[in-house]
Protein backbone atom coordinates (compact mmCIF):
# COMPACT_ATOMS: atom_id res chain seq x y z
CA UNK A 1 0.00 0.00 0.00
CA UNK A 2 1.37 3.21 -0.69
CA UNK A 3 0.23 5.52 2.39
CA UNK A 4 -0.18 9.18 1.72
CA UNK A 5 3.10 10.44 3.78
CA UNK A 6 5.03 8.20 1.38
CA UNK A 7 3.23 9.63 -1.76
CA UNK A 8 4.62 13.42 -0.08
CA UNK A 9 8.26 12.05 0.18
CA UNK A 10 8.45 10.11 -3.23
CA UNK A 11 6.85 13.23 -5.17
CA UNK A 12 9.07 15.79 -3.55
CA UNK A 13 12.43 13.74 -3.99
CA UNK A 14 11.04 13.18 -7.62
CA UNK A 15 10.78 16.85 -8.42
CA UNK A 16 13.87 18.05 -6.50
CA UNK A 17 16.05 16.10 -8.86
CA UNK A 18 14.56 18.05 -11.86
CA UNK A 19 14.44 21.31 -10.54
CA UNK A 20 15.01 24.28 -12.77
CA UNK A 21 15.27 28.48 -11.78
CA UNK A 22 12.27 29.92 -9.92
CA UNK A 23 10.64 32.29 -10.92
CA UNK A 24 10.38 30.91 -14.73
CA UNK A 25 10.98 33.06 -17.55
CA UNK A 26 9.12 32.56 -20.62
CA UNK A 27 9.77 33.64 -24.03
CA UNK A 28 6.61 35.15 -26.01
CA UNK A 29 3.99 35.02 -23.16
CA UNK A 30 2.49 37.06 -21.08
CA UNK A 31 2.36 36.96 -17.33
CA UNK A 32 -1.09 37.52 -15.00
CA UNK A 33 -1.38 38.01 -11.06
CA UNK A 34 -4.28 35.67 -10.88
CA UNK A 35 -4.29 36.11 -6.81
CA UNK A 36 -2.63 38.07 -4.60
CA UNK A 37 -1.93 36.34 -0.68
CA UNK A 38 -0.23 38.80 2.12
CA UNK A 39 2.69 39.64 -0.52
CA UNK A 40 2.80 36.79 -2.23
CA UNK A 41 1.19 37.25 -6.19
CA UNK A 42 0.95 33.95 -7.91
CA UNK A 43 1.15 34.01 -11.92
CA UNK A 44 -0.22 32.88 -15.35
CA UNK A 45 1.72 32.74 -18.08
CA UNK A 46 -0.39 32.74 -21.07
CA UNK A 47 0.50 31.39 -24.20
CA UNK A 48 -1.54 32.28 -26.99
CA UNK A 49 -2.19 31.35 -30.66
CA UNK A 50 -0.70 33.83 -33.73
CA UNK A 51 -2.82 36.74 -34.37
CA UNK A 52 -5.24 35.66 -31.05
CA UNK A 53 -8.16 38.66 -30.15
CA UNK A 54 -10.38 38.92 -26.93
CA UNK A 55 -13.19 38.81 -29.97
CA UNK A 56 -11.83 35.04 -30.82
CA UNK A 57 -13.20 32.90 -27.66
CA UNK A 58 -11.06 30.13 -28.07
CA UNK A 59 -10.93 27.30 -25.98
CA UNK A 60 -8.18 27.27 -23.21
CA UNK A 61 -6.03 24.81 -21.03
CA UNK A 62 -4.33 25.74 -17.60
CA UNK A 63 -1.19 23.47 -16.34
CA UNK A 64 -0.52 22.77 -13.05
CA UNK A 65 3.52 21.84 -12.56
CA UNK A 66 4.05 18.56 -10.08
CA UNK A 67 6.59 18.60 -6.82
CA UNK A 68 4.54 16.67 -4.28
CA UNK A 69 3.25 20.07 -3.59
CA UNK A 70 6.31 20.89 -1.73
CA UNK A 71 8.28 22.78 -5.11
CA UNK A 72 8.57 22.09 -8.63
CA UNK A 73 7.92 25.22 -11.41
CA UNK A 74 5.42 25.83 -14.73
CA UNK A 75 8.49 25.38 -16.50
CA UNK A 76 7.25 22.02 -17.00
CA UNK A 77 4.43 22.54 -18.78
CA UNK A 78 6.05 25.41 -21.28
CA UNK A 79 6.11 23.21 -24.53
CA UNK A 80 2.89 21.39 -24.12
CA UNK A 81 1.42 25.27 -23.38
CA UNK A 82 3.72 26.00 -27.06
CA UNK A 83 2.20 22.70 -29.07
CA UNK A 84 -1.62 23.93 -27.96
CA UNK A 85 -1.02 27.92 -28.29
CA UNK A 86 0.17 26.80 -32.03
CA UNK A 87 -2.68 24.26 -32.52
CA UNK A 88 -5.38 27.21 -31.28
CA UNK A 89 -6.01 26.99 -27.90
CA UNK A 90 -5.17 29.71 -25.16
CA UNK A 91 -2.38 27.39 -23.03
CA UNK A 92 -1.55 28.91 -19.38
CA UNK A 93 0.43 27.32 -16.94
CA UNK A 94 0.22 28.71 -13.70
CA UNK A 95 2.08 29.05 -10.48
CA UNK A 96 0.52 27.79 -6.96
CA UNK A 97 1.98 28.21 -3.43
CA UNK A 98 4.35 25.09 -2.33
CA UNK A 99 5.33 23.76 0.67
CA UNK A 100 9.34 24.81 0.14
CA UNK A 101 8.35 28.31 -0.98
CA UNK A 102 5.17 29.23 0.89
CA UNK A 103 4.92 26.75 4.30
CA UNK A 104 1.41 26.05 3.36
CA UNK A 105 -0.81 22.65 2.88
CA UNK A 106 -1.90 20.64 0.39
CA UNK A 107 -5.65 22.29 0.41
CA UNK A 108 -3.85 25.25 -0.44
CA UNK A 109 -2.60 23.97 -3.21
CA UNK A 110 -6.27 22.89 -4.19
CA UNK A 111 -7.42 26.22 -3.57
CA UNK A 112 -5.09 28.02 -5.47
CA UNK A 113 -6.09 25.86 -8.28
CA UNK A 114 -9.11 26.48 -8.02
CA UNK A 115 -8.56 30.42 -7.95
CA UNK A 116 -6.52 30.14 -11.27
CA UNK A 117 -9.58 28.23 -12.91
CA UNK A 118 -11.92 30.97 -11.69
CA UNK A 119 -9.95 33.61 -13.14
CA UNK A 120 -9.68 32.81 -16.42
CA UNK A 121 -13.34 32.18 -16.81
CA UNK A 122 -14.06 35.24 -14.97
CA UNK A 123 -11.32 37.22 -17.51
CA UNK A 124 -12.41 34.92 -20.88
CA UNK A 125 -14.69 37.91 -22.49
CA UNK A 126 -10.87 39.70 -22.26
CA UNK A 127 -8.60 36.95 -22.78
CA UNK A 128 -10.63 35.88 -25.93
CA UNK A 129 -11.71 32.29 -24.36
CA UNK A 130 -14.53 30.56 -24.26
CA UNK A 131 -15.63 30.19 -21.04
CA UNK A 132 -17.48 26.39 -21.21
CA UNK A 133 -13.94 25.31 -23.04
CA UNK A 134 -11.81 25.65 -20.26
CA UNK A 135 -9.51 22.31 -19.26
CA UNK A 136 -7.46 21.42 -16.81
CA UNK A 137 -3.44 19.72 -16.63
CA UNK A 138 -1.25 18.82 -14.89
CA UNK A 139 0.97 16.55 -13.92
CA UNK A 140 2.02 14.29 -10.47
CA UNK A 141 0.77 16.28 -7.76
CA UNK A 142 -0.24 19.20 -10.21
CA UNK A 143 -2.36 16.49 -12.05
CA UNK A 144 -3.74 15.48 -8.61
CA UNK A 145 -4.64 19.55 -8.42
CA UNK A 146 -6.19 19.31 -12.09
CA UNK A 147 -8.21 16.63 -10.89
CA UNK A 148 -9.46 18.00 -7.88
CA UNK A 149 -10.56 21.36 -9.48
CA UNK A 150 -12.64 18.89 -11.51
CA UNK A 151 -14.21 16.34 -8.77
CA UNK A 152 -14.16 18.07 -5.70
CA UNK A 153 -16.81 20.45 -4.49
CA UNK A 154 -15.55 23.38 -2.38
CA UNK A 155 -12.45 24.39 -1.28
CA UNK A 156 -12.91 27.97 -2.68
CA UNK A 157 -11.36 31.17 -1.71
CA UNK A 158 -14.23 32.79 0.34
CA UNK A 159 -12.76 36.12 -0.55
CA UNK A 160 -13.84 34.76 -4.30
CA UNK A 161 -17.24 35.30 -6.76
CA UNK A 162 -18.31 31.74 -6.03
CA UNK A 163 -21.01 32.40 -8.81
CA UNK A 164 -18.02 32.28 -11.09
CA UNK A 165 -17.44 28.39 -11.60
CA UNK A 166 -13.68 27.16 -10.63
CA UNK A 167 -14.77 23.77 -12.18
CA UNK A 168 -12.94 23.37 -15.53
CA UNK A 169 -14.80 21.74 -18.88
CA UNK A 170 -12.15 18.93 -19.44
CA UNK A 171 -9.29 17.50 -17.76
CA UNK A 172 -5.81 15.99 -18.89
CA UNK A 173 -3.67 14.51 -16.40
CA UNK A 174 -0.29 12.96 -16.32
CA UNK A 175 0.63 10.45 -13.83
CA UNK A 176 -1.84 12.25 -11.51
CA UNK A 177 -1.84 11.32 -8.10
CA UNK A 178 -5.27 10.50 -7.54
CA UNK A 179 -6.11 8.58 -4.66
CA UNK A 180 -5.27 10.15 -1.35
CA UNK A 181 -6.65 8.04 1.96
CA UNK A 182 -7.46 4.63 1.69
CA UNK A 183 -9.07 2.62 -1.33
CA UNK A 184 -11.61 0.39 -0.29
CA UNK A 185 -10.06 -2.76 1.70
CA UNK A 186 -6.50 -1.11 2.56
CA UNK A 187 -5.62 -0.93 6.14
CA UNK A 188 -6.76 2.27 8.29
CA UNK A 189 -3.98 4.56 9.02
CA UNK A 190 -3.58 7.21 11.30
CA UNK A 191 -5.32 10.50 9.83
CA UNK A 192 -3.77 13.32 12.12
CA UNK A 193 -0.47 12.15 10.99
CA UNK A 194 -1.52 12.42 7.01
CA UNK A 195 -3.69 15.50 7.70
CA UNK A 196 -0.77 17.55 9.20
CA UNK A 197 1.03 17.94 5.79
CA UNK A 198 -2.84 17.77 3.25
CA UNK A 199 -4.77 20.51 6.10
CA UNK A 200 -8.01 18.54 6.23
CA UNK A 201 -8.44 14.74 5.78
CA UNK A 202 -6.58 13.42 2.94
CA UNK A 203 -10.46 11.89 1.61
CA UNK A 204 -11.71 15.31 1.57
CA UNK A 205 -8.58 16.10 -1.10
CA UNK A 206 -8.94 12.95 -2.84
CA UNK A 207 -9.72 12.63 -6.48
CA UNK A 208 -11.09 9.09 -6.03
CA UNK A 209 -13.05 9.42 -2.71
CA UNK A 210 -15.23 12.42 -4.65
CA UNK A 211 -15.81 11.61 -7.79
CA UNK A 212 -19.54 11.98 -8.97
CA UNK A 213 -21.58 11.94 -11.96
CA UNK A 214 -21.25 14.79 -14.28
CA UNK A 215 -17.81 14.91 -13.55
CA UNK A 216 -15.57 16.51 -16.92
CA UNK A 217 -14.26 14.25 -19.16
CA UNK A 218 -10.71 13.06 -18.60
CA UNK A 219 -7.57 11.38 -20.29
CA UNK A 220 -4.88 9.99 -17.88
CA UNK A 221 -1.68 9.03 -18.97
CA UNK A 222 0.50 6.90 -16.58
CA UNK A 223 3.49 4.41 -16.67
CA UNK A 224 2.55 1.05 -16.26
CA UNK A 225 6.15 0.48 -13.93
CA UNK A 226 5.62 4.19 -11.76
CA UNK A 227 6.95 3.15 -8.13
CA UNK A 228 5.56 6.65 -7.41
CA UNK A 229 2.39 6.45 -8.20
CA UNK A 230 1.24 3.36 -9.01
CA UNK A 231 -0.59 2.58 -12.51
CA UNK A 232 -3.56 0.86 -10.62
CA UNK A 233 -4.58 4.19 -8.78
CA UNK A 234 -5.41 5.67 -12.03
CA UNK A 235 -7.20 2.08 -12.90
CA UNK A 236 -9.48 2.69 -9.69
CA UNK A 237 -10.09 6.49 -10.66
CA UNK A 238 -10.96 5.81 -14.50
CA UNK A 239 -13.53 3.21 -13.17
CA UNK A 240 -15.18 4.93 -10.48
CA UNK A 241 -15.46 8.10 -13.23
CA UNK A 242 -17.13 5.23 -15.81
CA UNK A 243 -18.70 3.87 -12.99
CA UNK A 244 -20.60 7.34 -12.24
CA UNK A 245 -21.19 7.53 -16.09
CA UNK A 246 -18.34 10.24 -16.70
CA UNK A 247 -16.15 10.07 -19.72
CA UNK A 248 -12.49 8.81 -18.14
CA UNK A 249 -9.85 7.91 -21.13
CA UNK A 250 -6.65 5.83 -19.38
CA UNK A 251 -3.60 5.56 -21.30
CA UNK A 252 -1.16 3.56 -20.08
CA UNK A 253 2.91 2.63 -21.12
CA UNK A 254 4.31 -0.17 -20.85
CA UNK A 255 8.11 0.21 -18.46
CA UNK A 256 7.51 3.61 -18.00
CA UNK A 257 8.43 4.98 -14.84
CA UNK A 258 7.36 8.17 -13.12
CA UNK A 259 7.91 11.48 -15.05
CA UNK A 260 8.00 9.84 -18.53
CA UNK A 261 6.05 11.86 -20.63
CA UNK A 262 8.16 15.28 -19.52
CA UNK A 263 9.86 17.09 -22.47
CA UNK A 264 13.33 16.41 -23.17
CA UNK A 265 13.10 13.41 -21.12
CA UNK A 266 14.92 10.18 -22.34
CA UNK A 267 14.69 10.49 -26.23
CA UNK A 268 11.58 12.34 -26.31
CA UNK A 269 9.27 9.92 -27.50
CA UNK A 270 6.62 9.39 -24.81
CA UNK A 271 6.57 13.59 -24.84
CA UNK A 272 5.65 13.36 -28.17
CA UNK A 273 3.37 10.17 -28.00
CA UNK A 274 1.31 11.98 -24.85
CA UNK A 275 1.78 15.35 -26.47
CA UNK A 276 -0.37 13.47 -29.67
CA UNK A 277 -2.87 11.79 -28.24
CA UNK A 278 -3.40 14.81 -25.98
CA UNK A 279 -4.16 16.97 -29.02
CA UNK A 280 -6.45 14.00 -29.93
CA UNK A 281 -7.86 14.33 -26.95
CA UNK A 282 -9.04 17.88 -27.04
CA UNK A 283 -9.99 18.07 -30.76
CA UNK A 284 -12.09 15.80 -30.06
CA UNK A 285 -14.05 17.95 -27.27
CA UNK A 286 -14.08 20.52 -30.07
CA UNK A 287 -11.33 22.71 -28.48
CA UNK A 288 -9.41 22.72 -31.35
CA UNK A 289 -9.71 22.16 -35.50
Amino acid sequence: MRTVFSLFALLAAHAAAQQTPYPPHFDGAREEVYKTIGDVKMKLYIFEPKGHTAADKRAAIVFFFGGGWTNGNPKQFEQHSRVLAAKGMVAITADYRVASRHQVKVVDCVRDAKSAIRYVRANAARLGIDPDRIAAGGGSAGGHLAAATGVIAGLDEASENGKISSRPNAMVLFNPALVLGNLPGEPKDAEDRYSQRTGIAPEKLSPWHQVAKSAPPAIVFHGKADTTVPYAKSEAFCAKMKESGNRCELVGYEGQAHGFFNYERGDGKMYQDTSAKMVRFLAALGYMK
